[in-house]
């Protein structure tokens, strides 16, 4: 079972979050103020120095095979979240709620080609995953995704929207408007919390991969992801120090969209903190955590 399952469910709770009851009386009145995630975005933007990653990835492509820069973006904010709890909230009908599980919604191509088609993946984590595990768990769902191309064969996800898509345009108005609803309750089927890339602990996109820089992306309306991150392209920048000289490094811009309901700009702010500090120093994804963060 999931570390993040194991508390006793009470009432109020759903099969996919446990209500938050110990929250600042003002959270309590923000949901019902701010009722919509397009209410609440909050933007933010780092840079982050990423010049020792080159070398710390080439030192363990042996024994991590197919180790990348995004493999340790996502490990990074896994183990984030893993020690700042409050990140893996969720409002959803007006409460908090903590998440049973930790999630990412990943965007990849299917084949190297400008015609093949996006899948989006949605592996499952550990709160003790390393970055091995984390790497591990990544290329297992890209690989399902193309051998799933290559046999012309659709991902749960896939299926479940070309099954919705065959109904009548007002049926199908009709099962999303029932979803909404039922999600409200936490009485939405869970198979569809499933297959949904909308109901995950993050939404991570890689634009850098493209050539672009960082964008912000809104959250969505359907579902329950408080968190939207967006990784640029990497570039080289100059710096004057402080005894006037220049000095070189490289970096990339990470931009964050986060539902501001789910806990407060400090929190927020020392999340970030904790993010950056995995980015410049990878090594520590190597092991397991030291800490693993309880919501209460």
């Amino acid at each position: 079972m999931n570390q993040l399952e194991t508390r006793k469910r009470r009432f109020g709770d759903r099969y996919d979050g446990y209500r938050v009851r110990n929250n600042d009386p003002l959270f309590e009145v923000i949901p019902h103020i701010m009722r919509s995630r397009m209410d609440c975005q909050v933007f933010f933007e780092e840079q982050i120095d990423i010049s020792g990653l080159r070398k710390f990835i080439l030192e363990h492509r042996k024994d991590i095979p197919n180790l990348s820069a995004y493999h340790v973006f996502v490990a990074a904010a896994i183990r984030t979240i893993v020690e700042k709890p409050r990140l893996n909230r969720f409002v959803s009908g007006r409460k908090i709620y903590a998440r049973k599980y930790l999630r990412a919604s990943l965007t990849v191509k299917k084949s190297h080609s400008e015609n093949a088609e996006e899948a989006l993946v949605m592996p499952e984590f550990a709160p003790t995953d390393t970055l091995r595990e984390v790497v591990q768990k990544f290329n297992e769902t890209i690989a399902e995704a193309i051998a799933e191309e290559e046999n012309a064969q659709g991902n749960q996800t896939e299926m479940t929207v070309r099954l919705i898509n065959l109904l009548p345009g007002f049926i199908k108005k009709f099962v999303v408007w029932s979803l909404r609803n039922l999600d409200a309750i936490g009485k939405m089927p869970k198979f569809i919390n499933r297959v949904s890339p909308f109901h995950s602990s993050l939404f991570v996109t890689n634009v850098g991969s493209i050539g672009l820089n960082s964008i912000y992306h809104h959250l969505y309306e359907f579902g329950t992801t408080s968190i939207f991150l967006a990784l640029g392209k990497k570039e080289t920048v100059r710096e004057v120090e402080a005894d006037g000289t220049v000095s070189s490094k490289l970096v990339t811009t990470t931009r964050f969209v986060l539902d501001e309901r789910i806990c407060d700009g400090y929190y927020f702010a020392s999340a970030i903190k904790v993010f950056k500090r995995y980015m410049r120093h990878p090594e520590l994804l190597l092991l397991p955590p030291d800490y693993i963060g309880v919501d209460e």
